[in-house]
């Protein structure tokens, strides 16, 4: 005889089952390049992408939560947690973990970043099973044991140190602090030596259960993979940790929001003792949701994204002032930046950032030809389709999308918005950006009297 504690389970069941729903959201040429949606009970998506002429597989999921989502004290703890979910669950030791992917040949990493954590996990398509009991072990049944928190507290402020040893890194941390100020986008990914050494694990745990619900994640997989199979494990997966208990719960929207960065003419110097000195010369940028997007990829693309961009041909091919000098963009939801890094003797940090800040200013003014914008377009373009060759990037692409966009948008799509971009876009973002006033960051042992002049750059 069944109780009625069982018979409500049931029901329970059956009514959570009952929610999951599957879409078509791109429709590739026999069956390559199909893009699947399944949301499962709690507010969990599945999407794929099935791209049947590879023996690979690569499946990972992504979690809404980054460094911006942390409270001064919490800094670094998003990253702590990464490194934590690694450390053990009550199914598998540390090493148990690494083996278990070790032994079929695979490869398994995570990365941390402001807006969102990737775990992920790329096998051949016949391991594809073992990868997702793995790494949906680790999101759902991590222990996050007092130890493993002590243990991994060293390896984390190891981390930070080399991090600090490599001034090309650290300048572009320092950037976005000049340009956001002490804000969660404005806080390093990493946490500092004090907020990480501050973190304890109650605290880790809370943060942990707040943003690893269901509702925050997606689970994304690409390569020689069927949608309904990679369905069923990962269901199985996570109804076994019993995280698919809210049926009526609501995957959580994409950010959206209007942060306005103003900081013009900001400079910020930190000395160390280098060969070089590394410079971030930049102004405020987009977010990534805005529509001129497109034309600022193709402006990054022409003004320093290779090396027959104007950057590289001015600061390095020409007077051989710098090994790296290129422009970035970095899109958030609510904001972006757009900055100019170089690498180069103290002694000719001056010449160098006269060279930049003149560039900006005739691009700003005057525009980029048509000949460098069509090279733009034809660079970003090859350079857009040669990124997606393999199956971490189709994993990466539609995680990201769904994550951050909530849609798909095909190659082919993608392309014809890049082919799209106008010489007069282009030049409209150039004014309407390069001709804001910059602000600066740099790291490197200049002396009192070179950072005086520094505010020259910016004025």
């Amino acid at each position: 005889m069944t109780s009625p504690s069982a018979k409500a389970t049931a029901r329970t069941s059956s009514q959570v089952r009952a929610v999951a729903h599957t879409q078509t959201l791109l429709k590739g040429k026999d069956g390559i390049g199909t893009v699947r949606r399944t949301t499962l009970p709690g507010g969990l998506r599945v999407v794929t992408e099935t791209l049947p002429s590879v023996r690979s597989a690569t499946f990972g999921i992504w979690s809404h939560v980054g460094s911006r989502d942390e409270t001064p004290t919490l800094n670094g703890a998003t990253h702590y947690l990464e490194h934590l979910l690694f450390k053990g669950t009550s199914r598998r030791s540390a090493l148990d973990i690494s083996a278990a992917i070790d032994a079929v040949g695979g490869e398994m990493n995570a990365f941390t970043a402001k807006e969102y954590t990737c775990y992920y996990a790329r096998v051949l398509d016949t391991d594809l099973p073992l990868a997702i009991d793995v790494v949906c072990d680790m999101l759902t049944g991590s222990l996050i044991l007092e130890e493993d928190v002590d243990a991994e507290r060293g390896v984390i402020l190891e981390e930070i140190a080399m991090t600090e040893d490599d001034p090309s890194d650290c300048v572009h941390d320092l950037f976005a602090h000049t340009m956001l100020g002490d804000t969660p986008l404005g806080r390093p990914v990493l946490g500092t030596v004090d907020t990480v050494n501050a973190l304890t694990a109650d605290r880790i745990r809370r943060f942990y259960k707040r943003h690893y619900d269901p509702t925050h994640l997606v689970v994304t997989a690409a390569g020689n993979i069927d949608h309904q199979k990679v369905v069923r494990q990962v269901r199985a997966a996570f109804e076994r940790a019993g995280a698919l208990t809210r049926a009526d719960a609501e995957p959580r929207a994409p950010r959206d929001g209007s942060r306005a960065v103003r900081t013009a003419g900001r400079v910020e110097l930190l000395g160390r003792k280098t060969e070089q000195a590394h410079v971030v010369l930049g102004v405020p940028g987009l977010p990534r949701t805005d529509e001129r997007r497109w034309a600022l990829g193709v402006l990054n693309t022409a003004l320093g994204g290779g090396m027959s961009s104007r950057l590289f041909q001015e600061v390095r091919e020409k007077r051989g002032l710098a090994y790296s000098v290129y422009s970035y963009t970095s899109g958030f939801a609510d904001c972006g930046l757009f900055g100019v890094y170089a690498g180069c003797r103290p002694s000719q940090v001056h010449d160098v950032l006269k060279i930049c800040r003149d560039e900006l200013d005739r691009v700003a003014e005057h525009g980029l030809s048509d000949d460098e914008i069509g090279r733009a377009i034809g660079q970003l373009s090859g350079s857009t389709v040669l990124g997606l060759e393999d199956t971490g990037a189709l994993m990466n692409r539609i995680g990201k999308s769904e994550l951050c966009w909530g849609e798909q948008m095909s190659v082919d799509e993608m392309l014809s918005r890049i082919s799209e971009v106008t010489p007069d876009d282009v030049r409209d973002v150039a004014r309407r950006l390069l001709g804001q006033r910059p602000s600066l960051s740099v790291i490197g042992p200049l002396k009192d009297k070179q950072a005086g002049r520094l505010n020259d750059a910016v004025a």
